[in-house]
């Protein structure tokens, strides 16, 4: 069953079998219990328990809203032990804790696309990021579906943006948000003359993206990225 997950999926949810028993025997809930407020079968959580196959995407968000922990504590190294008997003294905050407004690694793209690293934990499962587009921008410079590894999540915070899924096309306004497998052709196009702009959440795009090719025309390493794939290798490099 696992050759049917994305070797990414495999690297982000290993050892998730294990940590989910333990947060789930310290919340007292018993397997049945959680199977059922899941609307998923005592065997399915047995088997990722056992490490036998993964979740997918929305059942691990679930087991995680449902036992109360964030998603780090199930596929991370944040410990899900009780609070320390003793509050750490206060402390100078790093980048992956609080990175202030005018701190942001920003990366543009020549057509207009501003991408800006928000906070986040260093070598952790998502990348954090503010993205605005120019009016006419769009996310790569020839305007051809690009793809790349991982779990895509967005929400759009001003302006109008269009979304090319595959053969669909949805138009997304403020409010609006989108989630799909990045490894489905896609471009997003500011067809408005107004900016843009929206923070976006990509899950799990590490182990596969230095294989796809660049942007078609540039260079293995471009100075200024054309496509969103050359922006996310780039924000490998940033702090």
């Amino acid at each position: 069953m696992a050759d049917q997950w994305p070797r990414w999926w495999e690297i982000m949810t290993e050892g998730l079998g294990a940590k989910l028993r333990e947060v789930r025997t310290a919340k007292g809930m018993s397997l049945r219990s959680l199977a059922q407020a899941l609307g998923v079968s005592a065997s399915l959580i047995s088997q990722v328990e056992i490490g036998k196959t993964q979740p997918s995407v929305s059942t691990l968000f679930a087991m995680a809203n449902r036992l109360g922990v964030s998603l780090d504590e199930l596929v991370g190294n944040v410990p899900t032990a009780g609070p320390s008997p003793v509050a750490p003294a206060p402390a100078e905050p790093d980048a992956s804790t609080v990175r202030r407004a005018a701190e942001y690694p920003v990366i543009e793209m020549e057509n207009g696309v501003r991408w800006e690293k928000l906070a986040s934990v260093p070598g952790g499962p998502a990348d954090a990021l503010l993205v605005t587009y120019q009016p006419g921008a769009s996310s790569s410079v020839e305007d051809r579906l690009m793809r790349h590894a991982g779990v895509e999540y967005a929400y759009l915070l001003e302006g109008e943006l269009t979304l090319q899924l595959d053969f669909d096309t949805y138009v997304l306004g403020p409010g609006d948000s989108l989630s799909f497998d990045s490894m489905r052709p896609h471009l997003f196009v500011n067809h408005s003359d107004t900016i843009a702009r929206g923070v976006w959440f990509v899950f799990g795009r590490r182990p596969q993206n230095e294989t796809l090719p660049v942007a078609p025309g540039a260079a293995s390493q471009p100075a200024v990225p054309a496509s969103a794939v050359d922006v996310l290798r780039a924000m490998e490099r940033l702090p």
